[in-house]
């Protein structure tokens, strides 16, 4: 529980440091006369930048552990904002992102399949704490970024460099936790390896698993990446009220998230795949056409209902081929990521073209994609066979 909570308080101060490059989109929009394109073209290095290196950082490390590369992935962070911080034009703007980037894509799955290690028979469970980390931290971005970016300048930036020094010392002492126990966490996975499913059941799953992850995350992006432009265009709020509501937004994200994992643990993780992707649909496709208090409550429950998918459908993918965690978690952060910066580069020129509130009426039909969860499979039976051998193997130690 030790290591879960510090990976947790890791992914919370990794994912703060994120947000704030997407928070202070408003502030950079003014102070560098970009389009809507432009924004969407800094999300879009640095989500692509992470989506295309975490795969390959997941597949890596799970045949070579590198228990420090935490930490040197926060270094990167680090090494993103002091640039941010600096940037005098919009090339070293879309620089700044990639560092970011490239920090998420070491940052990620190795974190993921740490708190794997750490799990024991409770990956939903383990799952759900580090991801709600992780949103804590995106809703803390904007907050923190209106408290004390925008009064304050770009240079003020630098002061979350403090943040990832914390980060960076957190993470070495969970790097040698990770060093003194990766030969015995190998040896207990190994006796269910190879205990895989038929490869056209695999292949089927994993497509409509991809499906339901670019349904939540181009969703997710209308919200984080033009929430603020959408309330303040249709109800004239300033861009630190927006920011504020863009916490509320993201804090239930937060909240929502840890629910995902355990009820997975205890009722199936298919069922709660189910709810937490086709269940948003009626409020997605009510947030255009309401008022500004029910906006908000609507992003609430938006929020809450969504954050539950990722961690089920992580658990279930690393569920359908053992041993390969790394790979597994690389894959599905790596395509959230892409599917991330992809929507926003799309959703930034669609509203150049259009208008914000034609974006979000778009939008608000993408969760009807959870309909394709009729054609999962049911696994549980499966992993628990394969949790059955691992703890066998324990034993017999």
């Amino acid at each position: 529980m030790g290591i879960l909570l510090a990976l947790s308080a890791s992914h919370m101060i990794n994912d703060t440091l994120q947000a704030l490059l997407p928070a202070i989109y408003p502030m950079l929009k003014v102070s560098f006369s970009l389009t809507f394109a432009q924004i969407g073209l800094i999300t879009l290095s640095y989500q692509l930048t992470a989506s295309l290196l975490q795969p390959i950082v997941g597949s890596y490390t799970d045949r070579r552990p590198k228990p420090f590369s935490l930490p040197a992935g926060m270094a990167l962070t680090l090494a993103g904002l002091v640039s941010l911080s600096l940037a005098r034009t919009y090339g070293i703007i879309l620089f700044s992102s990639v560092l970011i980037g490239m920090g998420s894509s070491i940052f990620h799955p190795e974190a993921s399949r740490v708190a794997h290690m750490a799990a024991g028979e409770r990956h939903g469970f383990a799952q759900s704490l580090f991801q709600v980390g992780g949103n804590l931290g995106s809703s803390f971005g904007p907050l923190l970024a209106a408290l004390i970016i925008v009064p304050h300048g770009q240079s003020s930036i630098l002061w979350f460099t403090l943040l990832a020094l914390a980060g960076i010392f957190l993470l070495a002492k969970v790097g040698g936790w990770h060093g003194r126990n990766v030969a015995h966490y190998r040896r207990r996975t190994a006796s269910h390896a190879k205990q895989t499913l038929p490869r056209r059941t695999v292949v089927l799953s994993l497509t409509v698993l991809l499906a339901l992850i670019f349904s939540k995350y181009f969703y997710l992006v209308s919200l984080t990446n033009y929430y603020t432009f959408y309330v303040i265009q249709r109800f004239g709020l300033s861009i630190r009220g927006a920011q504020v509501l863009l916490f509320v937004f993201l804090f239930s994200v937060a909240a929502g998230t840890i629910l995902g994992g355990p009820l997975g643990d205890r009722f199936g993780r298919k069922y709660v795949i189910w709810i937490s992707i086709l269940g948003v649909a009626p409020f997605s496709l009510a947030l255009p056409h309401v008022g500004l208090a029910a906006t908000v409550i609507l992003t609430v429950f938006i929020g809450l209902i969504l954050a539950s998918a990722f961690s089920a459908i992580l658990v279930y993918a690393q569920e359908l081929i053992p041993g390969r965690v790394g790979l597994i978690a690389g894959l599905f952060f790596g395509f959230a990521f892409g599917i991330g910066g992809i929507a926003s580069a799309a959703l930034g020129r669609l509203a150049d073209l259009t208008s914000i509130g034609f974006v979000f009426n778009v939008c608000g039909y993408l969760p009807l994609i959870g309909l394709l969860t009729w054609f999962l499979p049911d696994i549980e039976g499966a992993s628990r066979r394969a949790r059955r051998l691992e703890r066998e193997a324990v034993d017999s130690e």
